[in-house]
Parts: structure tokens; sequence; C-alpha cells
């Protein structure tokens, strides 16, 4: 596959604080994307937001998706439903998924696009956690070494992590794979189980990482975030 467009979609609920860096972030890696001619589209679906979340997107020069869901699923899925609209469909469209409280790298969408026309059908990437207080640096240090024990000295490390936060996936192969399904946790593992199900090329690498936020209150209960709480907790 010759990527034409990248639909990049970030589900949000109330993410007034951290969004504007997440935009940024996605901003310059547009900038590392646009040499390619690849066109590039970011939708924010803004879920249940009484901040000014979308107001910060529709600056930011985003698509802004208003939706009342309360689920990442729905939310994440309707985001790439905009994006193909907005592009004329899934052929030759790249759906690179984000979250409002990460920091995709600056070469972020070159490596996605580039893997797409190596002919993968999907991206499943790793995450570092970007903790500013003690109590989550503490965690954070916890986590990752729990995270990286898998991985083997030497030779490639095809982990076993799934993040909606550093997630890339043909659209073609996501339409086939019937989307993020309405799950108000775990869409992203999800819709990996399905696409391997069903015989699609999926890379799990851990180069180009994402820096995801090291919170811990976290909107979405039951997942990142509160592992993260939860080791904070062992002290």
């Amino acid at each position: 596959m010759r990527p034409r467009a990248i639909a990049v979609v970030v589900p949000a609920h109330d993410e007034e604080a951290l969004l504007p860096r997440a935009l940024t972030a996605l901003d310059a890696a547009r900038g590392h994307a646009a040499p390619t001619g690849v066109r590039v589209v970011t939708v924010v679906a803004a879920d249940r937001c009484r901040d000014a979340t979308a107001a910060i997107a529709r600056l930011a020069g985003a698509h802004v998706l208003p939706v009342d869901y309360r689920n990442v699923g729905l939310a994440r899925a309707a985001a790439v439903a905009h994006a193909l609209d907005v592009l004329g469909g899934p052929a030759g469209v790249w759906v690179a998924s984000t979250d409002a409280d990460s920091a995709v790298p600056a070469d972020w969408l070159a490596f996605h696009a580039a893997r797409g026309r190596e002919g993968w059908d999907a991206v499943v990437g790793t995450v570092t956690v970007d903790a500013r207080s003690p109590a989550a640096r503490g965690a954070a240090a916890r986590h990752q070494r729990l995270y990286y024990a898998t991985r083997p000295p030497d030779g490639p490390w095809r982990h076993p992590h799934v993040h909606g936060a550093n997630l890339g996936v043909s659209a073609e192969a996501y339409v086939r794979a019937d989307g993020f399904p309405p799950l108000p946790l775990g869409e992203d593992q999800a819709l990996v189980a399905e696409l391997v199900r069903r015989g699609g090329r999926v890379l799990r690498t851990p180069d180009c990482p994402v820096a995801t936020s090291g919170r811990l209150r976290p909107r979405a209960r039951g997942g990142f975030g509160d592992d993260l709480a939860a080791l904070a907790a062992r002290g």
C-alpha cells in the first residue's frame, strides 16, 4: 500500500490541559510527513467535553467531532469514520491512532507511512511514560521494568502490548475487521486481535514509541492510568 493520506484520530474527554501538547507534537509530525506528499487529516472526537477541548482542537486546525458517548471505543470509531468521509473512503488511507494525553515523536507519521508502503496492515507500537510528580515517577519506573520484561537481550522484540496511543492500521484492513468495537476499554486490543484473526500482517515494534501521560487520575477506568496508580499505591 502506498498511503495517499493519513487519518489521525484522537478521542478526548475534558483534555484541555494536555491536548495542546498532543496537537503540537502531531503538527511537528505532520511537517515531517509533508515532504512525502501524504495528506494528513486530524480528527479530535470531543466526547462529552465540558471544558475547552473542542475550542483548543479547532484553534490547532483539527477537525472536531463532538460526540456524547463517554466511551472510547465509540469515540475512536467515530473519529475514523469522520476522517474517511473527509478523505473520500478508505482506499490508500492509513489510520494513525493516538490519545489526547500523549505526545508522538516528530517522525511518527513518516514512520507509519513507511510501514504502510512496506505492506503491513497494522503497526502496534509501544509507549514511554511522561511522569511529572515524584509518585508518578516511581510508578513509571516500576511500570517500565515490568513493561520490558519480555524484551530479549538482542534481536527484534515482538512485544505483547497494545496501545490506542500508538496504533496504526491500513484503513482497508480496518474496515475488513469491522473497526474499533464499541467498548469502554480495550477497543484497541480487540481491533488488533480481529486483524490477526483475519490473517492481517501486524507488526509489533518498539521503534518510534509515543510518550503518554503518567497521571495517576486517568480518564478511562481500568486502563493504563489505573495500572500506574496501582503501582504508585504500592510505594
